[in-house]
């Protein structure tokens, strides 16, 4: 299934600063990043439950922010892109332009 993952982190400190890029590099064991903070993660349900509870542990809940937008399986229908498109099929792992 075809997850989007979007997170915020506050970076005002030295500590908010590391923790975001512990979630980036787990996200990117996971996914593709597609912008900044935005990573398309093709993953089965339990590398999805596993993300999760890896990125619970490096997140502080009081002050950062994780979405999950699950798109599913027919994920090619669902998205729609205005401007650039570095787009990145996550089932067959190429970049295509």
């Amino acid at each position: 299934m075809l997850v989007l993952v979007t997170y915020d982190v506050n970076t005002d400190t030295t500590a908010g600063r590391k923790r975001l890029r512990h979630v980036a590099k787990l996200c990117i064991d996971y996914g593709q990043r597609v912008q900044n903070s935005v990573f398309e993660c093709s993953v089965t349900p339990a590398e999805f439950v596993e993300v999760k509870e890896k990125l619970l542990e490096i997140i502080d809940v009081e002050s950062d922010s994780i979405r999950f937008y699950l798109l599913g399986k027919n994920w090619q229908k669902r998205i729609e892109t205005i401007g650039r498109d570095d787009s990145y099929d996550p089932d067959a792992g190429v970049l295509l332009l």
